[in-house]
């Protein structure tokens, strides 16, 4: 039997998996958190044979790889409305087995999970195609900077005093990626910046004073690898061995 251990901060869906996995005699749901403290403290006292997280809009790249390294044998499972590209990658990287949609009926969820138990991956085709087709950039940590902070509507001079660098110097690190992300202008780089660079792992934080936010964090280490998705999780499911 494979215990579960369930985390969403939306109790009426836990509610709704508890009651899915009542049925099937190989599989036991263990416990349901709604905190991500509560979830570390019970993957260190239970040792579930499978995590199924909600991927909510606080989890972090750098929250999953604590979660991991917390409870090495058991397989992390997504449960997730849309994911990106990029993000689907990092999660990958960190030891997710699989990644499925909250639009799934419950028993193509129960089979998921029963195939990622006996070690299988299991990704839904949408997403597995959209990382096959998306175009990787490779951006240095300063033109990560400069993409996001272009995406927040900062002008070169406003870019050169929040990173600390010369006007003249800005305009070169832009003419630069619009030769690599092979854009026209920082209108499209901003759409890039937007679609690619703010809505993967990280944090979005406030400055203290004034209207600007705080330069978007991400995990990671340098030089950063972004990608284009193509479109969002939708369709059949598939796995991938």
């Amino acid at each position: 039997m494979a215990s579960i251990l369930c985390y969403s901060d939306q109790p009426i869906l836990a509610l709704g998996l508890r009651e899915i996995l009542s049925a099937p005699s190989d599989l036991e749901l263990i416990d349901c958190c709604t905190t991500r403290d509560q979830l570390m403290d019970r993957v260190s006292e239970r040792q579930p044979d499978l995590l199924f997280l909600d991927l909510t809009p606080d989890f972090t790249l750098e929250f999953l790889t604590a979660v991991h390294k917390t409870v090495k044998s058991a397989k992390i499972v997504l449960w997730v409305h849309f994911i990106s590209t990029e993000m689907a990658l990092q999660a990958m990287g960190v030891g997710v087995r699989g990644i499925i949609s909250k639009t799934l009926t419950p028993d193509v969820v129960i089979t998921s999970l029963r195939k990622i138990h006996e070690g299988e991956l299991w990704f839904e085709k949408a997403l597995t195609d959209s990382i096959l087709t998306a175009r990787r950039y490779t951006l240095t940590r300063r033109e990560g900077q400069i993409v996001t902070l272009v995406a927040q509507g900062l002008k070169n001079k406003e870019l050169g005093i929040a990173l600390n660098i010369s006007e003249g110097t800005v305009k070169v690190y832009l003419s630069r990626l619009f030769k690599k992300l092979g854009l026209k202008d920082r209108f499209e780089l901003a759409l890039f910046g937007l679609k690619n660079l703010t809505t993967g792992y990280g944090t979005q934080s406030s400055t203290k004073s004034g209207n600007r936010p705080a330069p978007f964090v991400q995990g990671g280490q340098d030089p950063r690898a972004f990608f284009v998705e193509r479109s969002p999780i939708q369709g059949v499911p598939s796995k991938a061995n």
